[in-house]
């Protein structure tokens, strides 16, 4: 039995305050069913996911109301977990586990300034304790800091360069101009890049995401029942997952392979296609680093050239491979792994107005999770196998 995303849910989004992620949650879920065009009680699996504020998890089904859920869980590999949550579904309605199962991710890490709360962001300020102080010490406390170091190892490898890495916030802010749900829509130019501010060289603000409070849910079921709801199904064809466990020490490749090489070609079988075959990519950017080796890894481009294919103009609107065509993380909103799929989702369905891609047959969709720690792929399409 095949699967389809056939709800989808986006709350408010970005500098939304006074609401909990567990509310942002119930709310995502409310509107994917609504989108789908089924009650909330029609859902029998639940499948959850939190980000730093961590206040969403098994609760979430008394908040909804739901009674006698098939299954439920907790579901974690950070921003890698919205496309293992779907793969889940897809297995749960696959095998009959279950029938209508609602993912969803909710955040909230944002703080009113106004409210006399201190920092904007509830994560600021945090330190690492213990053995892991030892790094903080030398300046490695965070996961900008940690990212830099990744990048800085590609560019000592490849020559890539931060000018480079410029193109694709670039070309990522041109397709947020003509995405409505944007947090950020007015166009930079790499000047613009270059001139704001370092946060861990090589980055630059513009390398980094945003920070957003909000939730998004989509509904997986069977096909069959897809196809007699309110939106066109979005098919399931393929999915991967790799978990490559790094180390810092001798021997690593982080910096250099993503688990988007191992994960990528899995999902490609198993959906029956070629990266040659994929219209349209959304792929995980958490810095504009990371949408780069993902570019390479999934085969893109080669190995050592992400940073000369961006600079080619080949990501914008007007380029020849339509990639992260809401804006991503670096300009539309942070949701982890749901930015891009509820990306792909709309681009499946053809419902992106201005900023539809015009061949939409095969989209595919990466997450990544941790230091490039946590990867999952997922191949989708309006059509089935």
């Amino acid at each position: 039995m095949s699967a389809v995303i056939a709800g989808l849910g986006i709350t408010e989004m970005g500098k939304v305050y006074g609401r909990t992620a567990a509310e942002f949650a119930a709310d995502a879920v409310r509107m994917a069913a609504a989108d789908a065009g089924l009650a909330v009680p029609d859902i029998d699996g639940l499948l959850t996911n939190t980000g730093i504020s961590g206040d969403v998890g098994l609760g979430l089904q008394r908040d909804l109301g739901l009674r006698d859920l098939r299954l439920l869980s907790e579901i974690q590999a950070y921003g890698s977990s919205a496309g293992a949550m779907v793969q889940y579904a897809a297995m749960a309605v696959g095998s009959g586990m279950a029938d209508v199962v609602a993912c969803v991710f909710a955040d909230a890490p944002l703080k009113d300034p106004s409210s006399g709360a201190g920092a904007a962001y509830a994560g600021a300020g945090r330190r690492p304790t213990g053995w892991q102080g030892l790094a903080a010490a030398s300046g490695i406390y965070s996961a900008n800091t940690m990212y830099a170091l990744a990048a800085r190892r590609h560019m000592r490898t490849y020559g890539t360069t931060s000018e480079q890495l410029g193109h694709i916030a670039v070309a990522q802010r041109a397709w947020a101009v003509r995405n409505p749900l944007a947090q950020m829509r007015d166009p930079i130019t790499l000047a613009d890049h270059q001139n704001s501010r370092w946060i861990a060289e090589p980055f630059h603000l513009l390398d980094c995401c945003l920070v957003s409070n909000g939730g998004v849910a989509v509904i997986v079921t069977s096909a069959e029942r897809g196809a007699d709801l309110s939106q066109p199904a979005v098919h399931i064809l393929g999915w991967g997952q790799a978990h490559p466990g790094y180390v810092m020490g001798p021997g690593s490749e982080l910096g250099l392979v993503s688990g988007a090489a191992i994960s990528g070609p899995a999902a490609l079988k198993m959906a029956g296609v070629t990266i040659a075959d994929i219209d349209v990519a959304e792929l995980y950017d958490c810095y504009t680093f990371t949408a780069l080796l993902s570019l390479e890894d999934y085969g893109f481009c080669a190995k050592g050239e992400g940073g000369p294919f961006a600079a080619s103009g080949a990501l914008g609107p007007e380029g020849r491979l339509a990639v992260n065509t809401g804006g991503g993380q670096l300009s539309s909103y942070y949701m982890w792994g749901m930015t891009p799929l509820s990306e792909a989702v709309i681009q499946a369905r053809g419902q992106g107005g201005e900023r539809q891609a015009p061949r939409h047959d095969l989209v595919l969709v990466s997450g990544n999770g941790g230091l490039l720690d946590h990867h999952s792929t997922l191949v989708l399409s309006p059509n089935p196998r």
